[in-house]
């Protein structure tokens, strides 16, 4: 009861600072208090305190930081996608509220883990193909550089976003039951002590996948966010770090191979080592965002007060550089404590956990998150090559906030069974053993 309170306290909290920076960017575009400031504050309200009910009735031993993190991010991503474009914020707005039904509805269909875990070559190919969906001729399609979309209709979406998660499912699965096999040392590679060549075909499937989604789909960040998902796995699994670094080395193999022979990969470094050489075209949005993160300061112009305009995609791929200039260094701070803040509570989960599954399941769940934040956000102030994936839950996209919510879904799930089983041991009646009560001795003559 008092995680849910807390849960509902903090949600509470988020849906007033959002409703403050909806006010602050209005009164910073129009200088006036926008006239649906009661119906936005109500309309919050109402989704984010749906999915508490849902997660009080579902998984009332859950997280408590979870998914206020996630309100948080979202209501403050819909503030600055609504500053920059109202259409986008429609639709982002209707995105919201399935992203909402879609974290419910995963709570309500996945009672407990351990039935994903016997589906794990089911998602292996549900993964797969979703990953190979953009390149089908007809309904696959190239944008800004990458192609990584599908339409059907007027259905457009990123399957990548959902094969994520598909994967991460399979790896833990299959680790489970491999990760003995893959712990022991019987094949040297130079100063590395392996397991035989037959058992690293996962790893250099894993690989291979990444390195045909850089070349095909010319999508950097995907590549790299589904490879980094699998060494993660494999180390938490067999608690070696050989195959870490060995997975290092084969990725930046053919990550080098990819740089000296395609085209467009050459265009991203180029345009990472020095975005002011072309920076008018390969290196508009990384020039413009360092501008723009530049004149915010510490303090950031004021929401509204800003130029986030002159970066092309500002909505989607640099959110967190209009965020940056209107909030500065302080918002932006804000918004990466928010991310470690739901980072530390995925591994917490994951260290509290004592199933296998769950625990590979809750770490490679929490570091896609993770390590999808921290691509984009090195992408755009230069720290990394800039890549096309999206800012969890605050940059605007269908397809990044559905998955996402079922990731925080699955996230609570876990933590639920987890919390649940720790309470249940701590309060169960124990049978009292009557052979060890230590009894007061009969006096003689007297009854028993």
């Amino acid at each position: 009861m008092s995680r849910r309170l807390t849960e509902l306290s903090l949600i509470v909290l988020g849906a007033l600072c959002t409703t403050g920076a909806y006010v602050l960017a209005s009164l910073g575009r129009f200088a006036s208090i926008p006239a649906n400031v009661g119906p936005f504050l109500v309309l919050v309200l109402c989704l984010f305190a749906a999915a508490h009910l849902v997660t009080r009735m579902l998984a009332r031993n859950a997280d408590a930081l979870l998914l206020p993190m996630a309100g948080l991010l979202n209501g403050l991503g819909y503030v600055f996608i609504a500053r920059l474009n109202d259409g986008f914020a429609a639709r982002q707005a209707i995105w919201t509220f399935l992203g909402i039904g879609a974290y419910c509805g995963t709570l309500l269909v996945v009672r407990r883990t351990r039935m994903l875990e016997s589906y794990r070559y089911t998602f292996l190919m549900i993964g797969v193909g979703l990953l190979l969906l953009p390149l089908v001729p007809v309904i696959g399609h190239e944008a800004n550089g990458a192609r990584i979309w599908v339409q059907a209709g007027p259905l457009n979406f990123q399957p990548g976003e959902f094969a994520k998660i598909a994967l991460a499912i399979f790896f833990a699965g299959y680790l489970v039951t491999k990760r003995e096999l893959l712990s022991m040392s019987t094949f040297s590679l130079g100063p590395l002590k392996l397991p035989e060549p037959k058992h690293l075909g996962p790893l250099l499937l894993a690989w291979g996948a990444s390195i045909l989604v850089m070349v095909f789909q010319k999508d950097l960040g995907s590549s790299l966010l589904f490879f980094l998902l699998f060494l993660v796995v494999v180390q938490v699994a067999t608690e070696r770090l050989s195959f870490t670094i060995a997975g290092l080395f084969l990725f930046a193999g053919g990550a080098w191979v990819a740089w000296t022979r395609f085209s467009h990969v050459q265009r991203r470094i180029d345009g990472w080592i020095d975005p002011w050489s072309d920076a008018k075209d390969s290196g508009l949005q990384v020039v413009e965002a360092a501008f723009g993160i530049s004149s915010g300061g510490v303090t950031g112009l004021g929401p509204g007060r800003g130029n986030p305009y002159l970066v092309p995609i500002a909505e989607s791929d640099f959110i967190f550089a209009t965020i940056s200039e209107e909030l500065g260094l302080l918002g932006g701070t804000a918004v990466l404590m928010a991310f470690v803040i739901m980072i530390g509570s995925g591994l917490r989960i994951a260290i509290q956990t004592e199933r296998t599954f769950s625990k590979l399941l809750a770490v490679g769940l929490t570091a896609l998150m993770g390590f999808q934040a921290f691509i984009i956000i090195a992408g755009v102030i230069r720290v990394l090559p800039l890549t096309g994936v999206t800012l969890p839950f605050v940059s605007y996209g269908g397809s990044s906030l559905l998955s996402n919510y079922v990731l925080i879904a699955l996230l609570m799930r876990i933590s639920d069974e987890t919390e649940g089983g720790v309470r249940q041991r701590l309060f169960k009646p124990r049978k009292l053993d009557e052979s060890k009560v230590d009894r007061a001795p009969t006096p003689a003559g007297t009854a028993p």
